[in-house]
């Protein structure tokens, strides 16, 4: 699990530090890591670091003074280094006296440099590029390294509503920020550097392979189908029975426990399931331990009805497409542990409904903010998804998933995350935690299954159970040994 910190925790946890340091010396720390990751980058991209060119982009803040530094180590290193400074009177007048002294140069324009280094703003900046960086980023040709944050982007939200920086690197200073999950575009690959600082407290975390391999249910030697947990699938209809397929099938193929399908499309669920359990109506169902309703599910006056009556249940409930359409027209708010999965469109008709304050923050673009405020008004867990998909829970823990497949953006793909979402709440998982879990693995098996190539749900579904076998592999196991 990784963590993402706000800028407020940052400062706090440098305070201590920078009382206790000399002068400059965290600076010091920050810039020669940032200093080691440009000569890597030099060294990958050109095959040598002596007598390359380096650009600095300076500010006017910490992080230009970050910079600065940085391009004294790359001095030392025989490598070519002028910056350009946006806030002359303002220049971090320490760094600049030790670049000068170094040899390096300051410049009225970048030139054309093997590598730009991105000290324009740090985390304490807010908006886009003012214009005269903006009119110097725009020309650059070379690729940039941002230092901590790429200057344009909000750090808190991601949110790039302007001019601003797209780093092919971006150096983390002592911790990850939201930023690094919520902005991957513009940050490009992010290395975290160790400062010393000391933090708790996420404000965000991402899922990894270790917590799949902690939390996704595994059978033991004295479990049966239904002590894995048994779902109930309530999904498809005669015109979208493709939806109930997708959903049943992925639910069957996330864990060992037991599927119940409920509902029209019941012959062909069977004709592609056929260890499934399937009858026309979910009051004829049978005991289930949670239920996931909505792909393909309907949204006339009878599918209200039956949403209504599982609604009114007390077991753990996953509510996405049609369902969500429906919840948006009769908003309830459970008790139960409940998991709503929409996207942008399904998540403006239910904040236009419950919360105008969570449709603000979405079209502001704070996903986060969002997601957290509707979750919080509902008193349900909201998934929200996206490139990067948001879960938040109603007090505000949240996770962010960084695997972010552009493949997964297929028909039916949410088909395929409704029913894994299902099967992890049947098997005891909280609506956080199977829904993390879900859309990773979700994302992941759409990764598998494109392969650099279009796909489609049936084949990410079809994924699923690889991309399982590899992450459950027990740590030194070959995958030629387990088929053995």
């Amino acid at each position: 699990m990784r963590g993402y910190f706000s800028p407020d925790s940052v400062r706090a946890a440098e305070a201590p530090l920078l009382a206790a340091l000399p002068d400059d010396a965290l600076m010091r720390r920050a810039a020669y890591g940032l200093a080691q990751v440009v000569a890597a980058e030099l060294r990958a991209r050109t095959g040598g670091v002596t007598g390359r060119r380096v650009t600095l982009l300076v500010g006017s803040g910490d992080n230009g003074g970050d910079a600065l530094h940085a391009g004294v180590f790359l001095r030392r290193r025989g490598v070519a280094v002028g910056a350009v400074l946006f806030a002359p009177h303002r220049t971090h007048a320490a760094g600049l006296d030790a670049l000068r002294s170094a040899g390096g140069r300051v410049v009225n324009v970048p030139g054309s440099p093997d590598l730009v280094v991105d000290g324009i703003v740090g985390i304490s900046g807010h908006g886009p590029l003012r214009p005269a960086a903006a009119s110097i980023v725009g020309a650059l040709h070379a690729p940039i390294v941002a230092a901590d944050t790429p200057s344009g982007v909000d750090v808190t939200t991601g949110v790039a509503d302007g001019p601003h920086v797209q780093a092919a690197v971006t150096v983390a200073f002592g911790a990850y920020k939201p930023v690094h999950a919520l902005a991957p575009a513009a940050c490009g690959r992010v290395d975290l550097i160790d400062i010393g600082l000391e933090l708790d407290g996420a404000d965000l975390v991402s899922f990894d392979d270790g917590d799949i391999r902690d939390f996704w249910p595994v059978p033991g030697e004295h479990d049966d189908k239904y002590s894995q947990g048994v779902v109930g699938i309530a999904a498809g209809s005669a015109t979208y029975p493709g939806a109930a397929v997708l959903a049943t099938g992925s639910a069957v193929r996330a864990t060992s426990g037991m599927v119940r399908y409920a509902g029209t499309a019941r012959q062909q669920v069977l004709a592609t399931w056929p260890e499934v359990v399937a009858v026309d109506h979910p009051a004829d169902a049978g005991r289930v331990q949670a239920w996931a309703v909505g792909p393909g599910f309907g949204t006339d006056d009878t599918s209200a009805a039956d949403l209504a009556a599982l609604l009114a249940t007390d077991l753990p409930m996953v509510v996405d497409a049609d369902a969500l359409t429906l919840l948006a027209r009769n908003p309830v708010r459970r008790e139960a542990p409940t998991l709503l999965t929409p996207h942008a469109g399904e998540f403006a008709r239910l904040a236009d409904a419950v919360s105008p304050a969570a449709k603000a923050l979405l079209d502001a673009g704070d996903r986060v903010a969002a997601a957290r405020t509707l979750a919080r008004e509902l008193g349900a867990t909201v998934l929200l998804k996206g490139f990067v998909t948001v879960v938040a829970d109603p007090v505000g823990d949240t996770t962010v998933d960084t695997v972010g497949s552009p493949w997964a953006a297929t028909p039916g793909s949410g088909d395929v995350l409704t029913g894994m979402c299902g099967a992890l709440l049947a098997a005891g998982r909280s609506p956080l935690q199977a829904g993390s879990l879900a859309t990773r693995v979700h994302s992941l098996a759409a990764a598998r299954a494109a392969g650099g190539a279009p796909t489609s749900a049936s084949r990410i579904s079809a994924a699923v159970p690889r991309v399982l076998r590899e992450v459950l592999r027990p740590a030194g196991e070959s995958a030629g040994r387990r088929r053995r």
